[in-house]
């Protein structure tokens, strides 16, 4: 089974509910993690100029978490999608890699929606 994909029993299905879209600033990301048995699924959240998005939490280069830090997923200009494990930046509208080992590659999406004030899975 694949890890990010939807046959990953971890991976939330529709609506729900991950976080109240004030939690989140505007530029601003937040990480999620989800368990079913031995799987998991982690997906994060961005939101730049008022548009939210959601992304499966793993580099398309290697592999691994893109976040150094809890939910910290953007540049500290807020512009772009960092990978901390090497620097690989992304647009946060279509996660297409704009530099790095993986140009040109996209983060996988994660469909989320706002609904009523929060953020949940689409």
């Amino acid at each position: 089974m694949s890890r990010d994909g939807p046959d990953n029993p971890a991976r939330p299905g529709p609506g729900v509910a991950l976080c109240a879209l004030a939690e989140l600033a505007d530029p601003g990301s937040k990480g999620f993690r989800f368990r079913e048995g031995g799987k998991m699924f982690a997906g994060f959240v961005v939101q730049t100029g008022g548009a939210v998005r959601g992304y499966v939490d793993s580099c398309p280069h290697a592999g691994w978490p893109l976040a150094a830090w809890d939910d910290r997923y953007l540049t500290r200009e807020g512009d772009l999608i960092l990978c901390g494990g090497h620097a690989a930046l992304f647009r946060p509208g279509d996660g297409l890699c704009v530099a790095g080992p993986c140009a040109n590659q996209r983060l996988t999406p994660w469909p989320v929606a706002v609904i009523d004030g929060r953020i949940v899975t689409a």
